[in-house]
């Protein structure tokens, strides 16, 4: 009894603890560069690892975690100095893509047309800003082929389901906006879009594939 009061606290209050820090950084960066931001920036993400690690320890994938762990990675660089380490940063993310890749495993047909959307929209997007990127314009393309492959593997993924569906969308609209900034011309309110779109789509992955692994576990009881 003790253990399921502390589980079901625990998840009651974790989403809250999620959004309060999310919106924390999103309004310091109206205030930065600052010390220790980055410090700031990935405590939500480091608060999905910690709730994943001890909650689902012994059924939620690794590989996911692993995911996230590169994701605050990624988030340290890109914050700590965007410009000498953003190569650093793309790649943090990168391999917490793959690590996503991996747990969407296994691939089923599904919602097949939506992938020429997904690729007519990053072809578009890497059109945009590829005259801005210059030596980075085959990490960029690499990354971009990673990041929609990821997307569209939410939708194939047997594990699919509409929280999936949506941080697969709000990781590639958040990307998309970071790459227009910072490559092509700047937006208003830049960070506020891209971090508000980069928190919900961690959480939105977080939601699907932890739901997939309740239900799967439920089945197999």
């Amino acid at each position: 009894m003790p253990n399921y009061v502390s589980f079901s606290a625990m998840k009651k209050i974790f989403p809250i603890l999620y959004l309060i820090c999310a919106v924390g950084f999103i309004i310091s960066t109206q205030f930065t560069p600052f010390p220790f931001s980055w410090l700031i920036k990935i405590i939500p993400v480091c608060i999905l690892i910690v709730y994943a690690c001890s909650q689902f320890i012994h059924s939620i994938s690794k590989p996911f975690i692993a995911g996230l762990a590169c994701s605050a990675v990624g988030d340290f660089f890109l914050e700590y100095d965007s410009i000498n380490y953003f190569i650093f940063g793309l790649g943090s993310f990168f391999i917490a893509h793959l690590c996503y890749l991996f747990t969407l495993k296994p691939i089923e047909k599904k919602y097949e047309s939506a992938i020429g959307l997904y690729l007519i929209y990053g072809a578009l997007i890497f059109w945009i800003i590829a005259d801005g990127l210059g030596e980075l314009f085959i990490p960029v393309l690499a990354y971009i082929l990673v990041l929609l492959t990821m997307a569209i593997f939410t939708l194939l993924s047997k594990k699919s389901n509409p929280w999936l569906i949506t941080g697969g969308i709000c990781f590639a609209l958040s990307d998309s906006l970071l790459g227009i900034n910072k490559f092509y011309q700047p937006i208003p309110f830049a960070d506020l879009l891209i971090m508000s779109s980069y928190y919900f789509a961690q959480f939105a992955l977080f939601k699907g594939f932890t739901s997939t692994t309740v239900i799967r576990n439920r089945c197999s009881a």
